[in-house]
């Protein structure tokens, strides 16, 4: 969990310094005057600050985001007094319409370019490796809501919707993105199809962190943990497991959810060794593992691994990023339209959970490109105290050439901030609930 927390914060710090900065590049380069630049938010005192020039950089100490101090305009600081004062010409609201606009805009749109860089370099360094979906060729393992659904253990999906899904890992993510309504399958050399019903993505969504259907592959022992009941049994690295107390067992699926069921008992497993079979009479623990490590998926099946040159990585990247962005404005639409999604808003916790428990480089800077995007677009938002909101005001002026009365731009800000404030307060608490009923 330290792990997870301390990937969070460092791609939390880098997006923020890089999003501020989006913002106090233009507003230095147009002349205006920038009193603070800060990594996390510093109310009644700050961990480290020092003043430069004009500007107080600093960090504080509460990780809910970070900011620019702009002279003379109506931001989160709700500094009414220098709004009282006659604008000066290194003010933020004496700067032409068009330049304010660049100020505002530059922070979601160094999100973007960060996120189509750090794609491109994800990249070019690790490649993409996947598994598509017709080389899934042992079918399917199903989950409870799967087998609801009437899919069945050992079928191979051919399309979804009628459309084919070329990676595997993509599949319930485009049936709940875009609303699909059928999965086609072979089940035993027939093709059927399969319905998906609004509840049946409604429980999608709800148990996200399950996984829906994954591939089915043998079960065959790589290596053994010392100590535990597999090697005082007698399992060996290459033993393929066939069978558990007289009832089959030829995949990984069907291995753990028989151990599962057979809890602080004693299981009579046959396994294949060569071409022998053997009969093992081993303990199963609380949670239903004996010590042991299968073989990899790539030993079963054939992945496909795309390598990017150098610049090949950057129009991979961009179009990665792209598909990120389309994808994550249609959960908008998901979490309003489809019923009970919204409570699967996920707070800090939720967010840092999706970190690898080790310190995986490749999975921290994939996810952090995600991040930037997910930030661009959730700044871009006509939300009074979000960038957006600022952007829709400038953009009512540059229109009708009149600007924004300022007390309303100050009620504005207040609504924002509590509209800002209730969502944090919602999606931690959801955080903090799914903690206490874990």
């Amino acid at each position: 969990m330290l792990i997870q927390v301390a990937q969070f914060i460092l791609s939390l710090s880098i997006l923020i310094v890089l999003h501020e900065l989006g913002h106090f590049i233009p507003a230095r380069i147009f002349k205006t005057r920038v009193e603070k630049f800060y990594l996390f938010f510093d109310p009644y005192f700050s961990l480290f600050k020092v003043k430069k020039g004009e500007t107080e950089y600093g960090i504080g100490w509460l990780p809910l985001g970070g900011y620019v101090k702009i002279s003379g305009m109506i931001d989160e600081s709700m500094d009414k007094e220098q709004m009282k004062l006659p604008p000066q010409d290194w003010e933020f609201r004496s700067k032409p319409a068009w330049q304010r606009l660049i100020i505002m805009i530059g922070g979601v749109t160094v999100n973007v370019i960060l996120g189509i860089l750090i794609y491109a370099m994800v990249l070019f360094a690790w490649g993409e490796e996947y598994l598509p979906t017709q080389n899934a060729s042992y079918g399917i393992a199903c989950d409870s809501l799967a087998l609801k659904m009437g899919l069945r253990d050992g079928d191979k999906i051919l399309t979804v919707n009628n459309q084919n899904i070329k990676n595997f890992s993509r599949i319930t993510g485009e049936i709940v993105l875009n609303d699909f309504k059928s999965i086609q399958v072979d089940r035993e050399g027939s093709k059927l199809n399969i319905a998906i019903t609004e509840d049946n993505i409604s429980e999608l969504i709800k148990n996200s962190k399950s996984p829906f259907i994954t591939p089915r592959i043998p079960c065959i022992v790589d290596s053994v943990v010392p100590g535990l009941a597999a090697e005082k049994a007698g399992f060996k690295k290459g033993d393929k497991i066939i069978e558990i107390n007289n009832k089959p067992a030829n995949f990984f699926n069907a291995v753990t959810k028989t151990l599962k069921a057979n809890t602080y008992s004693l299981a009579n497993i046959k396994v294949l060794r060569g071409v022998d079979t053997i009969l093992l009479r081993t303990a199963v623990n609380k949670d239903g593992t004996i010590g042991f490590h299968t073989a990899a998926i790539n030993k079963f099946l054939t992945l496909d691994t795309i390598q990017y040159s150098f610049f090949e990585a950057f129009p991979a990247g961009f179009s990665k990023a792209k598909k990120t962005l389309v994808d994550y404005v249609k959960q908008f639409s998901v979490i309003f339209t489809v019923k009970d999604a919204h409570k699967q808003l996920g707070g800090f916790g939720t967010i840092a959970s999706a970190y690898s428990t080790s310190w995986d480089w490749e999975n921290f800077w994939g996810f952090t490109a995600f991040l930037s995007i997910a930030l661009a677009i959730m700044n871009i938002l006509p939300i009074p105290a979000l960038d957006g909101g600022h952007v829709m005001f400038l953009l009512y002026e540059v229109i009708t050439r009149r600007k924004p009365n300022e007390k309303l731009m100050e009620y504005a800000q207040y609504v924002g901030m509590f509209l800002l404030l209730a969502l944090l307060l919602y999606s931690n608490g959801l955080d903090l609930v799914r903690a206490i009923l874990k």
